[in-house]
């Protein structure tokens, strides 16, 4: 007993280290194995950063943005009706909202009756021009009267005088009485008032025709070298019609573009002003792709470097293929309303982002349409341009 008992601890001592070096064999065979895994995925992904990962650089601060079409009365008025509803699909030039046109019809006659007036008033400056025209030749004529009738009186006033200075050359020999005497003198004062009438009438004339003639060249100025269609005053009223017309054409809002109605917030009855959006159209067919990448991330993105993007709503299932098409002229943080300060001693260096806009597959967009700020993760290819 005492001897199987002696020997007895030595036998399980040695199964014990038996088992001990079994479990270190296996122990160190998996960390072998781990270790070789370890080393093949570390290789694994040197090959494929060689090959792949350093030619690509990706962020999910990617969101889908657009070019939104902003609808805004450009007149003020009354709103009528309203022809769509938020999240209605429409297409460019497609009826939106109508305002009241009373007002605007309104100034729409009474700029056709402006026109009217002012061709009217073309035609009189016409006319008034050849009647002015005529009164300088008339004018001419009552000079040549007044100069006749100037002679006229100068002769009978010579006679006039003629007859006096005779009679009073013997009226000391009593050859005349004092009566014809008397007779003779007032003939010949007659004469003589006759002539300075007659020289007044003449520079009366005269002076008619100055006026004529300058009244007859304003005239002419007016018309000269115009037409009923070109007439200054004529071209005026037809700007102020064309105006009105334009005035009245604004009554009615059409859709600017295809897409989506957003954001609407014009009812019937409404008093709308001029420039006050009323509805928003998101073009869902033509959306962009704006990534915002860390400033590091860029050192090698250049335009019309290829990209891949994959959008939350669909998943990794769908990917849709654009380029870098802009790059933004800075950062968000210099683009804020209120601009970081960092001239302050506790500065703490803040990794900046910049807005990169890619561009998508028109095709791809049609299959499966995205909506403004859905989030994504989009990937650039470094090595393609």
């Amino acid at each position: 007993m005492s001897e199987a008992a002696a020997t007895n601890p030595p036998a399980a001592s040695g199964e014990s280290a038996e088992a001990k070096e079994a479990r270190i064999a296996k122990r160190t065979l998996w960390l072998r194995r781990l270790a070789l895994v370890v080393l093949v995925l570390g290789l694994l992904w040197a090959l494929w950063y060689i090959l792949v990962g350093r030619n690509h650089t990706s962020t999910d601060d990617a969101y889908v943005a657009a070019e939104t079409a902003q609808v805004t009365p450009l007149s003020a008025g009354t709103v009528l009706a309203v022809h769509v509803s938020d999240t209605q699909e429409v297409k460019a030039g497609q009826l939106l909202v109508e305002l009241d046109p009373a007002t605007a019809r309104i100034g729409l006659a009474s700029a056709e009756a402006d026109l009217a007036a002012a061709r009217r008033r073309f035609r009189q400056a016409v006319a008034n021009s050849g009647a002015l025209a005529a009164q300088v030749g008339a004018s001419g004529q009552g000079i040549v009267q007044a100069e006749a009738a100037l002679a006229t009186a100068r002769a009978d006033a010579a006679k006039a005088r003629t007859d006096l200075s005779r009679r009073e050359s013997v009226v000391a020999a009593g050859g005349v009485s004092g009566e014809e005497l008397t007779a003779a003198r007032t003939a010949d004062a007659a004469a003589q008032a006759a002539v300075r009438r007659a020289e007044a009438a003449l520079a009366q004339a005269r002076a008619g025709q100055v006026s004529a003639q300058g009244q007859s060249a304003a005239a002419a100025a007016l018309v000269s070298g115009n037409s009923e269609d070109n007439d200054p005053a004529v071209l005026a009223a037809k700007a102020r019609l064309e105006a009105a017309r334009i005035e009245l054409g604004h009554m009615v809002l059409r859709a600017p573009i295809d897409g989506v109605v957003t954001r609407r917030q014009v009812q019937v009855g409404q008093q709308v002003a001029q420039g006050a959006p009323i509805m928003s159209i998101v073009p869902v067919r033509q959306v962009y792709i704006e990534a915002n990448f860390k400033e590091r991330q860029l050192r090698r993105v250049r335009i019309g470097m290829p990209a891949e993007v994959v959008a939350d709503i669909y998943g990794s299932g769908v990917t849709y293929h654009g380029k870098v098409v802009g790059i933004g002229g800075g950062t968000g943080s210099s683009q804020a309303l209120i601009p970081a300060q960092n001239a302050s001693g506790n500065w703490i260096k803040i990794v900046q982002r910049l807005p990169v806009r890619i561009a998508l597959d028109p095709k791809e967009l049609a299959e499966h349409p995205l909506r403004v700020g859905l989030s994504t993760e989009a990937t650039i290819d470094l090595s393609g341009n």
